[in-house]
Formats: C-alpha cells, sequence, structure tokens
C-alpha cells in the first residue's frame, strides 16, 4: 500500500469517526468480494456466462428487455440465473463493517445502490433504509404491462441449462394475464419498467437527506464505476452539502472532487482498513 492509500484511509477513518450520518451508495464493485461478477467488460462479462460469448451478445445488449419477446427462454435464462445466485451468496464482512459504523453514528443511515441483488437487505439493513434505483431482481411485473403491479419472487424457481444458460419450462408468469413475468429491473433501452417500488423509496431517501439538516454526513461511496454512473452522480450531489464528506474506494476510477478522499482499493480490503484505523 502506498504512503498516498494509507494517508487517504485515515482520513476516511477519521471522518467517519466524526460522522453524525452516513449514506452508502454502492456499485457492482461492491458485491465482487462476495464472489458475484461485476460484469466489467464483454470479457468480464463473457466469463460468466461462456455460451453468450458464443453468440457475440455482450452485457449491454442481454441486458434488455426485447429478449423477453424474442427469447424469453435465453432471457430467464440469463435472469434466473442471477436470482439463483443472488439467493445462495453470502455477503462479505464489509456489509458488517459498514452496519457497524451506521450503528456507531447513532443508526442514522441510508442505502443508495445501483445493485439489484438485493445484499444489503441480506445483509440485515434495514430495507425501508434502502434506495435501489434500478429495481431488484427479487420482484417481478408483467412483461406485457397487462398491470402496474410489482410482486416479489420468493416462490419463484427458474431451472437454467447450465451449458447453455437457457431457461427450462415453466417459465415465471404473470398472476393477473397467464403471460410471461420479468423482472422489476431497469433494462437498456427500457420503457416497460415499472418505476413506483424504486419511486417510494426514492421520495423516502430524498426525505431523509433533507431531515439531516447540518448533521455532519459521510457519504462512502463503493464500487461505483463512471460507465452508468447514476451512483457517482448520486454520491456527489449529497456530498455536496457543506457538511458533507465523500469517500470513493474504487480500484481503477477513485478520482474525487475537490476536498473529499479517493482511495485505490476493492470494497472488503479498504473497509476493513478504514476500520482497523477506527479500532487503534
Amino acid at each position: 500500500m502506498t504512503q498516498f492509500a494509507r494517508d487517504a484511509i485515515l482520513r476516511a477513518a477519521e471522518s467517519i469517526a466524526d460522522a453524525e450520518a452516513l449514506l452508502i451508495t454502492a456499485g457492482a464493485g461492491m458485491g465482487v468480494d462476495s464472489g458475484l461478477p461485476d460484469f466489467r467488460g464483454d470479457e468480464g462479462f463473457w466469463r460468466a456466462y461462456p455460451p453468450l460469448r458464443r453468440l457475440g451478445i455482450s452485457f449491454v445488449e442481454m441486458a434488455n428487455p426485447g429478449w423477453f419477446d424474442r427469447d424469453p427462454e435465453l432471457a430467464w435464462g440469463f435472469y434466473g440465473h442471477r436470482l439463483g445466485l443472488y439467493r445462495d451468496t453470502t455477503p462479505h464482512r464489509g456489509f458488517q463493517i459498514l452496519q457497524r459504523w451506521i450503528e456507531t453514528s447513532g443508526g442514522c443511515g441510508f442505502v443508495f445502490t445501483s445493485n439489484v441483488d438485493g445484499q444489503f437487505q441480506k445483509a440485515g439493513f434495514d430495507g425501508g433504509r434502502i434506495y435501489e434505483c434500478h429495481g431488484s431482481i427479487h420482484h417481478l411485473q408483467c412483461a406485457s404491462l397487462c398491470c402496474h403491479d410489482i410482486w416479489r419472487a420468493e416462490s419463484v424457481e427458474v431451472t437454467v441449462d447450465p451449458r447453455t444458460f437457457r431457461a427450462r419450462h415453466p417459465l415465471p408468469e404473470c398472476p393477473r394475464c397467464g403471460g410471461l413475468a420479468r423482472p422489476n429491473v431497469l433494462m437498456f433501452g427500457d420503457w416497460n419498467w415499472i418505476p413506483h417500488r424504486s419511486h417510494a423509496q426514492e421520495t423516502h431517501f430524498g426525505r431523509w437527506l433533507d431531515g439531516l439538516g447540518d448533521s455532519n454526513l459521510v457519504v462512502i461511496e463503493i464500487g461505483a464505476g463512471s460507465a452508468v454512473p447514476t451512483v457517482r452522480f448520486g454520491s456527489e450531489r449529497a456530498a455536496s452539502r457543506s457538511t458533507a464528506t465523500l469517500v470513493r474506494i474504487n480500484p481503477r476510477e477513485s478520482m474525487t472532487p475537490r476536498g473529499h478522499i479517493g482511495i485505490a482499493g476493492n470494497a472488503l480490503e479498504t473497509l476493513s482498513a478504514v476500520d482497523r484505523e477506527l479500532g487503534a
């Protein structure tokens, strides 16, 4: 670890120790230490889904709602595999570190994430203080928009052929019309996503931020890249408050606006290093 990185970790620990509120913002890099793929670039995506390499389908092309019309077995092969993967994954220890920091700051914390994996809820975070801006794979909606209902996917089991990553029938169905269901996830080029669940979370998040007043807020951003910058923009907006500090943790893109803290590192390694300083 360089001296620059050590200095940044120390500054981050000092800021968190003085925090009266913590906002955790997270992108796909948050789950890598739990064994989840982050789909960084085509090669990273194809390592996780070799059959899609053979078809020449990129992540951006696959994460498109049109597949539910053109090839629902392939669409649910991709999302069904991800649903099973997220269900089987144990969140890494960094989630518990963040929870402890929130408790130390008086329990005033919120999570803003573009991840659809439900890992924060699985790690024990308060679901009422999580804003999933791209939806959740653990919730479903009608693919043909026969209604605007959103329902939990707890009872849904999707069997996926491990050789082809194609789903076997029966595929998830809409309980209203009996047609195909799809995840309540915002995809690329998606005009049929039903957003009211995420919009309600966004409203709650906005009220939480407004209620902080002049509290000393620390924004801890983890694994949020610039390719889809939703989380980064949200972090910087929250950190633009006069009493806020942004701590950006990212192995490749850790630059921050002037006066904030960037740490080049992975989630678990960096959170553990900051936690050691807090306990010193």
